[in-house]
């Protein structure tokens, strides 16, 4: 009895830890303010307020945030370690198209899974070919990303795929009570990659070699390795997120994360993470991506032309980087050149 009653304690005080940390970084994060002034903007505009507080568009931006929100999660990671990749569309494309265009012949689970793997197999490319070469895997990922596409386009003709099993379409419209499940995947998936980023030894290791790599090294940690396993987790996701697009659309096209590279590096850098590296956190980065989906919402409610939304979007990632620049001077008690 006294070892049960202990490790139920034991239990209760892990739990009560993780929930004070969360509540710590939603409080440290200035992009749930800007989240918050969204909500009473658009809840109050005389234009938006009669549809934007319906559980509808709200359960509909939770879901559109699941596409770009599902590689963010993966693009934190590799972004805490000071790199980025650009080739996410393009993965996404080619995993999507997988899981459609080879269930005639292989079914759905397994023409899924090939597509998953695609997406593992090039994160695992572009994290290799970034630490054994010492390229700046901006110009890795760039390289892959227009190989990757130029893959999609000879695989599909040029065409669109649409999946004539209907229960793959249904899984993609389907919801858990009035939650969207896709949505329910990504909430999922943000809790588990909050705590691994929060409390294990992979978290602290991401955070060591973004911010301070020579030290991480001396301190034994194996460089590739790590960055392996973190482009692996971002391309999967990458593929994941294509695959779960497809079941939304119940087809793929060639076309298919044009410019979701962009999006996803944007709504990472709003909530907080570095692009030099060692600062970031998974909190952060659904606050960048709810954000980024809720303006877009918002302003076609309001009929607004799509490129404004890009235009304010552009617009405060600028200011955020500045602001970024600014507060690192700071830190390191100087001016850079």
């Amino acid at each position: 009895m006294g070892g049960v009653s202990g490790r139920t304690a034991t239990t209760g005080t892990v739990r009560r830890a993780w929930l004070s940390n969360l509540t710590r970084q939603l409080a440290r994060q200035p992009i749930w303010a800007f989240v918050v002034i969204e909500l009473l903007f658009f809840g109050l505009m005389p234009a938006t307020r009669e549809v934007f507080f319906n559980s509808g568009n709200l359960l509909n931006v939770l879901l559109q945030s699941t596409f770009i929100g599902v590689i963010a999660l993966g693009m934190t990671f590799v972004m805490i370690d000071g790199e980025i990749d650009l080739s996410v569309g393009a993965m996404m494309a080619l995993a999507a198209s997988l899981s459609v265009g080879l269930q005639p012949q292989l079914g759905l689970i397994p023409a899924a899974l090939v597509g998953l793997a695609s997406g593992a197999a090039l994160g695992l490319f572009n994290g290799a070919v970034t630490y054994k070469t010492g390229v700046d895997s901006f110009i890795v990922t760039l390289g892959a990303m227009l190989g990757i596409r130029g893959l999609v386009f000879v695989y599909t003709q040029q065409d669109s795929f649409f999946s004539m099993n209907f229960s793959y379409s249904d899984f993609g419209m389907s919801s858990v009570g009035a939650i969207p499940t896709l949505a329910i995947i990504f909430l999922a998936l943000a809790v588990i990659l909050h705590y691994v980023l929060s409390n294990t030894r992979h978290g602290r290791t991401t955070y060591a070699v973004g911010g301070n790599r020579s030290a991480a090294l001396n301190a034994g940690v194996r460089i590739g390795r790590h960055l392996l396993i973190n482009f692996t987790l971002l391309g999967t996701l990458a593929a994941f997120s294509g695959i779960l697009l497809s079941t939304q659309m119940g087809a793929s096209t060639p076309t298919m994360g044009t410019v979701y590279e962009l999006w996803v590096i944007t709504a990472v850098v709003l909530g907080g993470t570095k692009l030099a590296g060692g600062h970031g956190s998974i909190v952060g980065t659904v606050g960048g991506v709810l954000a980024i989906q809720l303006l877009r919402n918002g302003m076609n409610l309001m009929q607004v032309q799509a490129y404004w939304v890009q235009v304010i979007l552009g617009t405060m990632l600028i200011v955020v980087l500045f602001i970024d620049k600014r507060t690192s001077r700071t830190a390191r008690g100087g001016v850079e050149a």
